[in-house]
């Protein structure tokens, strides 16, 4: 499970032994003759020589595989790769996202609806979950038909203290989700440090079709001051249609774009210094960040191929509700 004490255990590497093994052992063969992928890099002269983010929209499961894997072979790049708490649930699974230099990303999505689970035994239905979302972002109140252990049970909230005597709910899970992004922001910096590249699914969910971008690719990439290089994938869904990590035969074309320039970030640059991913900082700057991830998909919506674009609506086909978080 992702909970704070795990978050602070993580640590990354430059050469990530399981990386590399993964890639000759596994990806290698399936790639080469077993049964076959074709995998191309369009654009790596873009890539400077140094780590940045690569924002990329997210077909499948395994998108970003293909991706690493070319990487590794062209340029001995490495990358840390943003994913979702809830695959740290399966032991086997934590385990060896830790070991390929992945990055947990935490929502207030995620610790609601694992903390509902561990005392109440079930997962919330999508009303209770609206309702204690309104509050945790609100101000604090929750309905009567919420159960009542949910604001008052003592216990250990995804490795913090939970007393109800000493503070409501929606401050414990503030709380906690500031000490959890906040080691977030760490991992993501030790990174760059460190010499990797970051991968980021601006649109979060998987969606064959492009969809709205969520600010959390802004807020790393305006503290961190690190170049933002947009890519498309187009093909990946084909040979990886389900949730088998073996790969079907298929071609999948990766277009690397050019860094967002200077001068088009220019208009979402924040002065001051801030904290990313608190209330504070999403309050006073949301509209920069959200105008710097429209203008990134929107770059990248220009990488993929016509199945892949945004449909009529813009809305995401991914998975909707508390399953998205457990």
């Amino acid at each position: 499970m992702l909970d704070l004490p795990r978050m602070q255990r993580i640590r990354l590497s430059a050469w990530p032994k399981a990386q590399s093994f993964i890639a000759r052992v596994f990806l290698t063969p399936n790639y080469g003759f077993l049964p076959g992928v074709r995998i191309d890099l369009e654009g790596l002269e873009n890539l400077p020589d140094e780590p940045v983010i690569y924002a990329m929209n997210h077909t499948d499961r395994y998108n970003y595989w293909p991706f690493q894997y070319a990487l590794w072979r062209e340029r001995r790049r490495f990358t840390a790769t943003w994913v979702k708490g809830k695959y740290y649930q399966n032991a086997f699974v934590g385990k060896f996202m830790e070991l390929t230099n992945n990055i947990p990303t935490v929502s207030r999505g995620y610790l609601i609806s694992r903390d509902f689970i561990d005392a109440v035994g079930r997962p919330p239905t999508d009303e209770e979950y609206a309702e204690l979302r309104r509050a945790v972002e609100g101000d604090g109140r929750v309905p009567e038909h919420v159960p009542r252990e949910i604001l008052e049970s003592p216990r250990d909230m995804l490795g913090r203290p939970f007393d109800p005597s000493r503070e409501r709910y929606a401050e414990a899970v503030n709380a906690l989700f500031r000490a959890m992004m906040k080691r977030f922001v760490e991992l993501n910096l030790e990174a760059f440090e460190l010499g990797l590249d970051v991968l980021v699914f601006p649109q979060g969910t998987r969606s064959k079709r492009l969809s709205k971008g969520h600010i959390g690719l802004a807020q790393i990439a305006l503290h961190s001051g690190r170049k933002i290089v947009p890519v498309g994938c187009s093909g990946s869904d084909v040979c990886y249609p389900g949730s088998s990590p073996i790969a079907k035969r298929g071609h999948v074309i990766y277009r690397i774009g050019k860094p967002l320039t200077d001068e088009e970030i220019a208009p979402f640059r924040i002065d001051e210094p801030f904290s990313p991913f608190t209330p504070e900082a999403e309050r006073e700057h949301r509209e920069r960040f959200q105008g710097l991830v429209d203008l990134v998909m929107d770059r990248i919506e220009a990488l993929v191929d016509e199945p892949y674009k945004r449909s009529e609506t813009g809305e995401s086909e991914g998975t909707r509700g508390v399953s998205r978080f457990v």
